[in-house]
């Protein structure tokens, strides 16, 4: 029996896909100069996602890589001013991460280069074809068909 992905192509076309987007992001990353590699920007957008300023060891489970990572990614923010290690206030010897004021521009110039990224990469698409897209990738990212969703 054969299916429509018989050949296994669309997995390597997202694949080439999700490399593009990689590309174009560190291509835009570079010409805007905000010093920040992709790594780091994954660990600042991270961040901006906790409501309390998160341990190392918090941030490495997120991302789903070793502690050292983590530590070599806060060193280089933390050494451009995008973020600081604080003392605990319950535990001083626990070191919690949190965003500068400088780590929160960079964000939000972060949040510019991805949707600039992402519209590079949509331009040839119709309106109608972004929305069915939309809605595949929904599927997709939510890994339940539109009807099988809560709305």
């Amino acid at each position: 029996m054969t299916t429509p992905d018989s050949d296994g192509l669309l997995p390597e076309q997202l694949l080439r896909l999700t490399r593009r987007v990689h590309r174009i992001q560190k291509r835009q990353l570079e010409q805007r100069g905000l010093g920040v590699t992709p790594a780091q920007s994954r660990l600042l957008r991270t961040l901006a996602h906790y409501d309390a300023p998160p341990r190392m060891a918090d941030l490495a489970e997120r991302l789903e890589v070793v502690p050292r990572a983590v530590t070599t990614l806060v060193d280089g923010l933390e050494a451009s001013g995008k973020v600081r290690r604080v003392p605990d206030p319950a535990n001083r010897r626990v070191i919690r991460i949190e965003l500068t004021d400088d780590g929160l521009k960079a964000l939000r110039e972060l949040h510019d280069v991805r949707r600039s990224a992402a519209e590079e990469i949509l331009t040839p698409l119709t309106d109608q074809q972004r929305e069915v897209l939309g809605g595949l990738l929904d599927t997709l990212v939510d890994g339940m068909p539109p009807q099988g969703r809560d709305c």
